[in-house]
């Protein structure tokens, strides 16, 4: 009696080990079953097919490169404020400014307009008004702000010291702040800064801009305010002074605004073996 009770207890045993094999084999492709391997490899791994990615943290814009500057981008403006000074001592440049302002005197004796007061700050405001349109330039508001502050104080502070040391007599005689035009600066620096924030988007945005900047320097001489070559140079400063901005922003943004860290939950589903799960990211920025 004892032993039949045995041999029924190791055949429940044996039906048990046979029964739970038989689960596990359920859980692999049919291929290894049959080989009675249960190995999960490289190999059997399906795709993971990921889901739409959910940032925990907003990505920040705009982050700040090196900015590029062409040779010519640089010769050009320098170059016209080195005519502004050769004019200073030159006889035959200073002939130039006389003819030039005679010219505009016998066509436009009565000329007088303030429009260029307000024309000189016009390309820079046309920054914010087409980004408040939704055609979006090349930096945010932040730092679109910064940048062009920077020219500012660039282009103030350089202009009024040369102002101050060359002591040019204006054509009407008022005083001796001539050189350079200061409007004229103000109306290029601003150009500059509209085209290199838009020059991405349509250079013929950039090219009305420095079309205003043009008119405003026209306007100082026929309101025999300015010299031409006070207009020359001052559309030199001015250029010069927006990108010493763009090239300085980079370096003060660093400072200001330090990386931080952008971390993404991407979820993932696996249809064949009907799990799920989240993979996690970091990233500096």
């Amino acid at each position: 009696m004892k032993k039949m009770i045995l041999m029924a207890t190791l055949a429940m045993v044996r039906w048990n080990s046979l029964s739970a094999q038989q689960t596990d084999l359920q859980l692999v492709p049919d291929t290894t079953a049959r080989s009675g391997i249960s190995l999960i490899t490289t190999d059997t791994i399906p795709d993971i097919t990921p889901i739409s990615p959910l940032n925990l943290t907003a990505v920040k814009e705009n982050k700040q490169k090196s900015f590029v500057c062409s040779a010519a981008g640089v010769i050009i403006p320098a170059a016209m404020i080195g005519y502004g000074f050769a004019a200073l001592h030159s006889t035959t440049l200073r002939d130039l400014n006389h003819s030039t302002k005679t010219e505009i005197r016998e066509h436009s004796p009565n000329f007088s307009t303030g429009v260029d007061n307000f024309m000189q700050y016009s390309p820079a405001v046309a920054v914010y008004v087409l980004n408040a349109a939704g055609v979006k330039g090349k930096h945010n508001l932040r730092d679109r702000t910064i940048i062009l502050g920077l020219a500012a104080i660039i282009n103030a502070s350089t202009v009024g010291f040369v102002k101050a040391q060359t002591n040019e007599m204006r054509p009407d005689g008022s005083n001796d702040y001539s050189f350079p035009s200061g409007h004229t600066a103000n109306a290029f620096a601003s150009a500059e800064f509209l085209r290199q924030e838009y020059k991405d988007v349509s250079p013929w945005i950039g090219v009305a801009g420095y079309a205003v900047a043009t008119a405003t320097g026209a306007m100082r001489m026929y309101n025999n305010r300015h010299w031409l070559s006070d207009v020359v140079a001052g559309a030199g400063f001015g250029i010069l002074s927006t990108k010493a901005a763009y090239w300085i922003y980079p370096v003060i943004q660093r400072k200001l605004f330090p990386e931080h860290k952008n971390v993404v939950m991407l979820p993932y589903y696996n249809a064949q073996w009907k799990t799920a799960g989240i993979s996690l990211s970091v990233t500096s920025f």
